[in-house]
């Protein structure tokens, strides 16, 4: 049953917000409210449809009792199609209603690291950091690389990049965790499957007033940047290294000529490791909460397996097998997994209401 009081709630909220950014207002308090209204807006749409609905339903009840005959045949088969309809409406309404998670609509870092393997493993770490790279480009969304390391033999040892846009953190935030790969590597003579592995990250991307850093709590180290093997990449002092004193947190950034550049985007990556390791501290105080979530967004949970023999692509939390696994790797195929993922926590969510109600 949905909550009437909170419906009627959401439509008040939503014409008193109309209301207000019809008036004067100074325009940082106008960008405030839209941005609040661009939230609320779709959940008062569909408040609105689904009442139209049900007072449509009422009417054609009305008319079905009455004494024409032929319009209460009419009416009867309208009234059969809202009804049908109403079951899908009210579900809608329900996910809509569910909490929304703050960081939602932020824009992401997405850490992709070697694991176990060897060079096999870093070469995967490229594969993935292509994937999301690609997914980006498909969804319209930016991206930007912030620190690479490349492996031995190719793909990376360590890449992270900044994906901008619309929703990223909502669709992206299910991949964090250990991704496996089985493959018969290049470099194998038998033909034999190798198992590896990569870590990757999705923290969320903070504006700088969400958290706030004390210049007295950081270390600020400079270095001469090197490339692979020590071959030096520039003769300057321009590498940097921040360490936040309270967490010991450190950032290491030096793909940048300019210090300067290399300590903004440090900064970057250290705000979001910050509001990260906040939001897992609220996390882990509501761990009852947890149990109703897809993912804890763990780095050390084996959440998927990509096994080329078989072209196939698991996700283990929630026990899906796509047979899909090149076009999973070229972006184009990942959405359906994510969409899986986001359906699979709405329902655990949902259910976790039912519960407590």
């Amino acid at each position: 049953m949905l909550p009437v009081e909170r419906l009627d709630a959401i439509l008040a909220r939503a014409e008193t917000l109309q209301e207000e950014m019809n008036g004067e207002l100074p325009p940082e308090r106008f960008v405030e409210l839209s941005k609040e209204y661009a939230e609320i807006d779709p959940l008062a749409t569909a408040v609105r449809a689904y009442r139209n609905a049900l007072s449509e339903a009422a009417d054609l009840r009305a008319l079905k009792e009455g004494d024409d005959s032929e319009m209460a045949e009419l009416a009867t088969l309208e009234l059969d199609e809202i009804e049908a309809g109403l079951p899908e409406m009210e579900a809608a309404l329900e996910i809509l209603l569910l909490p929304k998670d703050s960081a939602d609509e932020l824009n992401v870092i997405v850490e992709v690291r070697a694991g176990t393997g060897g060079d096999e493993a870093a070469l995967f770490a490229g594969d993935l950091f292509r994937m999301y790279s690609r997914y980006a480009d498909l969804q319209g969304w930016k991206s930007e690389i912030i620190s690479q390391s490349e492996g031995d033999i190719g793909g990376y040892k360590e890449i992270v990049t900044a994906i901008r846009g619309k929703g990223v953190f909502a669709r992206l935030k299910f991949e964090s965790g250990v991704h496996r790969v089985q493959r018969v590597p290049e470099t194998e003579s038998g033909g034999r499957i190798h198992t590896s592995a990569a870590t990757v990250a999705v923290l969320p991307e903070p504006e700088e007033v969400d958290v706030k850093i004390e210049e007295k709590d950081l270390r600020v180290d400079v270095f001469r940047a090197s490339g692979p093997g020590g071959q030096s990449v520039n003769t300057t002092d321009s590498a940097v290294r921040i360490t936040h004193l309270p967490t010991g947190i450190t950032v290491s950034q030096q793909d940048e000529k300019s210090q300067h550049k290399n300590r903004a985007k440090a900064m970057q990556v250290l705000r979001a490791r910050l509001f990260e390791a906040e939001r897992a501290r609220a996390d882990s105080e509501r761990a009852a909460d947890r149990k109703s979530q897809v993912g804890s967004g763990d780095r050390s949970e084996r959440i998927r397996t990509y096994n080329f023999p078989q072209g196939r692509v698991t996700d283990h939390r929630i026990t899906l097998t796509l047979h899909k696994l090149e076009k999973i790797l070229a972006g184009d195929g990942l959405d359906e997994m994510v969409e899986a993922l986001i359906r699979e926590d709405q329902a655990q969510r949902l259910a976790a209401v039912d519960e407590s109600q």
